[in-house]
């Protein structure tokens, strides 16, 4: 049965599919959603006219804005002679909503997907920095013919058969098509680029940007214009991402009730559900990593996949007083985990939490982790207590640490069983008391007194410790002698 286009506004977040849309040109059969943003904007792979298409459909109050915009970012990019995918079809019905349908780019892959597959290689290796090449040489040709993507990553830029393609055409905007971007607008566009790097590569920011100033000869930008832009953006980015762990949207999927709160990452809902139906259960069966009053953790088996399920509990009425109208240490290292991993530091990767409520007070607390399987750093450093641990490992954790400055982390308890090696990093667990710190003088406390703590897990007099307190970074003042 066909749909008009504006049912889509009550479709919710996952409208059954296929489904079929009656549209002026003939009918739209949608098979797969790409990207919802319910009762506004649904994006999949669709038939039209018995070829494969990209349709775009656009309903609600801002419907003919967004189909404006939408059309527009496509013409502009056709215009300047830049690759996107072709407009095959569009319109806009007044009451109905708007639609445009682009040629389906077959085996295309996005850049985006690309970075990911090379994150466990060495920063900027070959394959890295040929990625990054590709983008800013893309993006450099966009500016240079007067437009920029105010949404612009990698996930953006398509590569098929040896071409590179510019996609979303609604995040599209023109200075004057056809002349050079003005310097300002395109560092703070560079600057939006950048931010979504890892902060690591910043050493190297000349070098990658030679491919952008190749593409856009008439640019004079160098790495150090781009270092406000680029931290103006990052603060901008952590504080959004934040501000959606406790908000029901794409990525978590949020329940609030009388008996409490659940957040779960939504592509991980339908999978854990049955075990948040029964969370103490699970604890039950699984096997426990530590048992103590204020928390128990497990670790569990779903579906053959390994979890961690950490709750932290009350002690008696006392404790609950004091704990009950504070947020619980389940949400607070939920919201730290998740930190940790946006701003690329290794940790497990938290997948929910639950707080138990009642009249509102909050009582006992879950929070739901992936399984790291490896060896914490007293295990790993054993047999070198008083000779040198691989360079490799060593490696990591200068790394660790100068992303703990970087972000002015402090992690509240570096024993050596919270640090575990996995896929070449260190990871860090147990986050109760990790904090990010505003005021350098506080962190510069906070990480003196985590620097001594991670010191202390091997014996003042071994070759070890006087190997990590010469190698370890400092803060001047505050670490002691």
């Amino acid at each position: 049965m066909s749909r008009r286009l504006s049912e889509l506004v009550t479709a919710g977040r996952s409208p059954a599919l296929p489904l079929s849309i009656t549209l002026p040109g003939g009918e739209l059969r949608l098979r797969s959603l790409l990207r919802v943003l319910p009762g506004q904007r649904y994006v999949g792979e669709a038939e039209w006219q018995g070829r494969r298409v990209l349709a775009k459909l656009l309903v609600g109050a801002r419907a003919e804005r967004h189909h404006a915009r939408e059309l527009d970012g496509a013409r502009w990019l056709r215009e300047q002679g830049l690759d996107t995918p072709e407009l095959l079809g569009e319109g806009m019905v007044a009451g109905e909503g708007g639609w445009l349908l682009f040629a389906f780019l077959d085996d295309a892959v996005s850049l985006g997907g690309v970075w990911q597959t090379l994150a466990g290689e060495p920063l900027l290796s070959a394959a890295q920095r040929a990625v990054l090449g590709e983008a800013l040489a893309a993006i450099g040709r966009l500016h240079a013919r007067g437009l920029w993507q105010d949404d612009l990553h990698l996930d953006n830029l398509l590569r098929r058969d040896g071409r590179l393609y510019l996609i979303d055409g609604g995040g599209i905007r023109a200075a004057t098509p056809g002349q050079p971007l003005p310097r300002a607008q395109a560092l703070q566009n560079l600057g939006v680029f950048f931010a979504q790097l890892p902060a690591e590569l910043e050493p190297f920011g000349d070098e990658l940007l030679e491919h952008y100033r190749t593409a856009n000869p008439g640019a004079e930008l160098s790495a150090a214009d781009l270092r406000e832009p680029v931290a103006a953006v990052r603060r901008w980015r952590l504080k959004d991402y934040l501000k959606k762990l406790g908000r029901d949207c794409s990525l978590f999927s949020v329940q609030r009730s009388g008996e409490g709160l659940t957040i779960v990452r939504r592509d991980q809902a339908d999978s854990l559900a049955p075990l948040l139906g029964d969370l103490d259960g699970a604890i039950a069966a699984g096997r426990a990593l530590k048992q103590g009053g204020s928390a128990t953790v497990a670790r569990v088996e779903l579906a053959g996949r390994p979890l961690v399920i950490k709750r932290y509990n009350i002690k008696g009425l006392a404790h609950w007083l004091k704990r009950c109208w504070r947020p619980s240490r389940a949400w607070h290292s939920w919201v730290e985990g998740n930190r940790l991993e946006f701003l690329g530091i290794a940790t497990p990767r938290p997948l929910a939490m639950r707080e138990s409520r009642r009249f509102g007070l909050r009582g006992r607390a879950w929070l739901i982790t992936e399984h790291a399987a490896g060896e914490d750093i007293l295990t790993r450093f054993a047999a070198h207590v008083q000779g040198t641990p691989p360079e490799a490992e060593l490696k990591a954790l200068d790394r660790l640490f100068a992303a703990l400055l970087r972000e002015r982390i402090g992690h509240g308890d570096l024993k050596g069983t919270n640090l575990l090696w996995q896929d070449g990093r260190w990871a860090l667990i147990d986050l109760d008391a990790m904090r990010q710190h505003r005021c350098p003088r506080r962190f510069a406390r906070a990480y003196a007194r985590d620097r001594a703590r991670f010191l202390r897990n091997w014996p003042a007099d071994s070759a070890l410790y006087r190997l990590l307190d010469q190698r370890l970074p400092q803060v001047p003042g505050t670490c002691p002698e």
